[in-house]
Formats: C-alpha cells, sequence, structure tokens
C-alpha cells in the first residue's frame, strides 16, 4: 500500500507531462509514471497498434475513474478518523492504531482482467472488480475490529456488498482478517457517483503476520519439503499470534475494570509461563 510514515495515504502525484512538454498520444495520461511493465504487459496481449489505440481510447477515463476511487478512499479514512475520535473519548483509547489506503496499480488491473477473461475497458474495471480501492483499518484488539465494523456498515451512506470474516474462519495458512465489499457515495461538483471498495479490519499482530508471510512466501520457488516447513511453521505463527491477541485483549479488560475471562468473575485468570 501506498502510505506515509504516519499511516496517511499519499495521492500520486501528477506526472502526466513533463514540465512544458507535450501529452504524448495520451499514453502519459494512463499512469502518473511510465510503466513499462505495463507497456510490455499490453504487448504480450495486443499488436502495437491495438496498444497505441486502447492507450488513446482509454486513457483519460481510466484516470478519472482512478481519481474517483481515491476519493472514495478518502470518504471511507474520514468515516473511520471520526469513529476513533468518538470512541476515544468514550473508552479513552484509540481502537484505531492506523489507516492504511492504496489503489490497485495499473499493472495488476489489467492482469485480473485478463486472468479473468474480461474485456479490457474501462467500463469492465469498475463493474467486475471491487478491489481497485482499498482501505485497511489497524486495531489495538479483535474486539475493536467487530465494533468498528459494526458501526461503520449502520451508517445510511454504506451499503454491504460482501463480507468474509477470516477472523472467525482463517484461511488454511493461517490468515486472520475481516474484510468487507463497501459501496459508498462520493460528491463530485455535479453529480454524486457510488464507488466500491475494500475494507480489511486487522489487529497489530494479524497485520505483521501477513505482511511477513507474503515477504517470506512471495514468488519463491522452494522445493517441496520446505515449502511444506515454511507452510507448517507460519500456520504455528498464526495461531500463536491469536492467542496472543486474546491474551492482550484480556489484559486490556483487566486494567479496564472488566471480567478478564470469557465465563465472566471478577479475579484475574492465574499468570502462566510461555
Amino acid at each position: 500500500m501506498d502510505v506515509s510514515e504516519n499511516g496517511r495515504h499519499l495521492l500520486p502525484k501528477d506526472r502526466s507531462r513533463p514540465p512544458g512538454g507535450p501529452r504524448e498520444e495520451g499514453r502519459a495520461l494512463l499512469l502518473p509514471s511510465p510503466s513499462p511493465i505495463l507497456e510490455q504487459f499490453l504487448l504480450t496481449k495486443l499488436s502495437q497498434r491495438e496498444v497505441k489505440d486502447w492507450l488513446q481510447t482509454y486513457a483519460r477515463p481510466y484516470r478519472e475513474l482512478m481519481s474517483c476511487y481515491r476519493c472514495a478512499m478518502m470518504e471511507i479514512e474520514t468515516k473511520f478518523n471520526v469513529l476513533n475520535e468518538e470512541l476515544s473519548l468514550q473508552y479513552d483509547r484509540n481502537p484505531i492504531e492506523t489507516i492504511k489506503t492504496r489503489l490497485k496499480s495499473p499493472e495488476s488491473i489489467l492482469e485480473k482482467l485478463q486472468r479473468k477473461g474480461l474485456p479490457l475497458t474501462v467500463e469492465s474495471i469498475e463493474k467486475n472488480l471491487n478491489d481497485i480501492a482499498g482501505v485497511r483499518v489497524i486495531c489495538s484488539h479483535p474486539a475493536d475490529i467487530y465494533q468498528l465494523a459494526e458501526a461503520f456498515l449502520k451508517q445510511d451512506d454504506i451499503t454491504l456488498l460482501q463480507r468474509k470474516d477470516y477472523i472467525a474462519s482463517p484461511k488454511p495458512n493461517g490468515y486472520r482478517s475481516l474484510h468487507l465489499i463497501v459501496e459508498t457515495p462520493i460528491f463530485l461538483h455535479d453529480e454524486k457517483r457510488l464507488m466500491r471498495a475494500e475494507v480489511q479490519f486487522r489487529t497489530i499482530s494479524m497485520d505483521w503476520w501477513a505482511s511477513l508471510e507474503h515477504k517470506i512466501r512471495y514468488k519463491k520457488d522452494l522445493e517441496p519439503g520446505k515449502a511444506a516447513y515454511l507452510e507448517g511453521e507460519l500456520r504455528q505463527c498464526a495461531e500463536l499470534s491469536a492467542a496472543l491477541d486474546q491474551r492482550m485483549e484480556n489484559l486490556q479488560r483487566i486494567a479496564a475494570g472488566e471480567a478478564a475471562v470469557r465465563g465472566g468473575g471478577e479475579k484475574p485468570p492465574e499468570r502462566k509461563e510461555f
């Protein structure tokens, strides 16, 4: 994800043309900066003439659509900042650690359309892909995730399209997160437009596990024995992470003067060594 050091999203600078220079056949309109990877990808699927026609036809609509997705991310981020401010006053702590946003890269968008056998058009992007705009909310505890998700979905301008709870039912590799596909309006100078976005909720430990798991496994051609070993170890790390989340949440409840164990009771659980 493209984020600054404090977790706030950074809008890409417009490098669509050099200072004082003309745009070249609409090509630079497609991307914030030239992308050999995208050009190479298109050339493997289309002729040079078709690539030129595609860029000229869809360059400006593509940039306009991406701008709308960035606006949707800003709308959603603002909603969570407001919830974080309100709940921090109520509970004397911030349930949100940080908010990250990302806009799917052009290369990833076109590759996903190609993989699904969908048309390489701007209309197809908006109609068929739900994860162009992504917002990740990093929370302190699992209970914060569900509280924030419930408050977010109660807002009358948010429509839930899909929900996948990988916290209640983790993926086989141990991945945990709550994923929501939502639709939210953005208000432009002359219209209201409904935009879709993916919102992911994680605790700090869920996030660092997912980040490190991706770095360890990403595009590594391992022999079957090593791959199986890594898979088992990563899954165990995920289980330890989940246990740590629960333990820290219990400690937070004790500190807040609440019952520390699920069955109730005021006596704190006996301290155990790992």
